[in-house]
């Protein structure tokens, strides 16, 4: 079992209890507005994407995290490791990505959760190099981004949705645990 902890937080694989909470947080049309098209996602689409993430991290090794806190369990949102098969010019590559409940925001956890990711990525698993893709505007997750030390790599468009993605990266090399 992969498990993370940091000063204030768990990352750890999915269990049936996340299910619920997480798909609460899906169904936040504000967390949602930068993934994807933006539409929220019901409690069966949350089970998909559940059940899409464990297979990742069996056929990778790695995956996405649910992250608890740590002194109550609860689940306040989604850390982790994909492959970014949606944008093949990126490719080969791994991608870091997060999403937190809105009530979480502005209290470093999505920062804290990303920078245990990343340290996991290029010392445990032996990436040598891990992507952020962010879709412009996001100017919350670009400051994480920042925060991790990656810096801006190029701009795409997203080839299903037409919006404005900033691929940014972070090489073994540059990264300061």
């Amino acid at each position: 079992m992969t498990e993370i902890l940091t000063p204030r937080l768990i990352l750890r694989r999915w269990n049936d209890d996340d299910l619920v909470p997480l798909s609460e947080i899906n169904g936040d049309p504000e967390v949602m507005r930068w993934i994807g098209d933006g539409s929220v996602r019901d409690l069966e689409e949350t089970a998909e994407d559940l059940e899409r993430w464990e297979e990742e991290w069996d056929e990778e090794g790695f995956g996405l995290f649910a992250v608890e806190l740590l002194g109550s369990g609860e689940l306040i949102g989604v850390v982790g490791l994909s492959v970014p098969e949606y944008l093949p010019e990126v490719l080969p590559a791994v991608e870091i990505t997060w999403r937190l409940g809105r009530q979480y925001w502005g209290q470093g956890y999505a920062s804290e959760a990303a920078h245990a990711t990343l340290e996991y990525a290029l010392q445990d698993r032996g990436l040598d190099r891990v992507v952020a893709v962010n879709r412009a505007g996001n100017d919350e997750s670009e400051n994480v981004i920042r925060k991790l030390g990656m810096v801006p790599e190029r701009d795409t468009t997203h080839p299903r949705y037409g919006h404005l993605l900033q691929i940014h990266s972070i090489d073994l090399t540059e990264y300061e645990a």
